[in-house]
């Protein structure tokens, strides 16, 4: 299947993001973990694009995507609402990973007559937790804007409760993927799980953080499943 490559102004910068599947399908958006981009969805974006308009965004400081050297979850935020606007989509289905899951989370919550159906691959809203040390900026040249590491961790540290508390605003159904061998809490997947009036949970064991890397016809089995039902 043919991955379009694309750019697109949005508040006055440049955003790329890559397409799959028939213009006319039914939407869906795909946001990618920090450090990765659009390109990390495209064996996803393959086999969902035989039924729907993929549409995978680079997010700000990722990929093909401005370096604009700030960088929170609501910007992210407000970056898929302009790009939601420009691209006419009046609803779609959002489906997001790790920093991109928490991005969804946020839009889901204010926007949630914009979501079809949600989406999150491996992440709960941020919470407080012991802090995770910022490392060092690497010396290789990167693909992502290494600002975006520290100002994403911060977050992290100090998270807005609201995030939490509003998740029963989530009204749209809900899948969330999580990976039996992942670093992130699955109590915390099962916790969001029971917040989200109409979400399942599926747990993938032989997978890390990166369930739709380590297994991604157990992931696409899941996802499938989800959106058929």
């Amino acid at each position: 299947m043919e991955t379009r490559v694309n750019q697109i102004e949005l508040n006055g910068r440049t955003f790329q993001y890559r397409e799959s599947g028939e213009p006319s399908a039914p939407p869906l958006v795909a946001l990618h973990a920090l450090g990765k981009s659009a390109e990390s969805w495209d064996p996803v974006a393959a086999a969902l694009g035989e039924k729907y308009r993929v549409l995978a965004l680079d997010q700000r400081g990722h990929g093909g995507s401005a370096r604009i050297g700030k960088y929170t979850f609501e910007l992210m935020c407000d970056d898929l609402f302009h790009f939601a606007n420009a691209m006419n989509l009046e609803r779609f289905t959002l489906i997001g990973h790790s920093m991109g899951g928490t991005v969804s989370y946020l839009f889901s919550e204010t926007y949630p007559s914009r979501i079809e159906r949600l989406i999150v691959e491996d992440t709960p809203p941020p919470f407080p937790d012991k802090p995770i040390e910022i490392p060092a900026k690497p010396s290789d040249p990167l693909p992502f804007d290494w600002l975006v590491v520290p100002s994403i961790l911060q977050q992290l540290h100090e998270p807005n409760p609201e995030w939490w508390l509003r998740l029963n605003d989530i009204n749209m159904p809900t899948l969330i993927i999580g990976g039996g061998s992942s670093h992130i809490p699955q109590n915390k997947l099962q916790e969001v799980s029971e917040l989200i009036p109409n979400c399942e949970l599926v747990m993938i064991e032989e997978a890390t953080h990166f369930v739709h890397d380590d297994n991604l016809p157990a992931f696409l089995a899941a996802v499938k499943k989800f959106l058929n039902s």
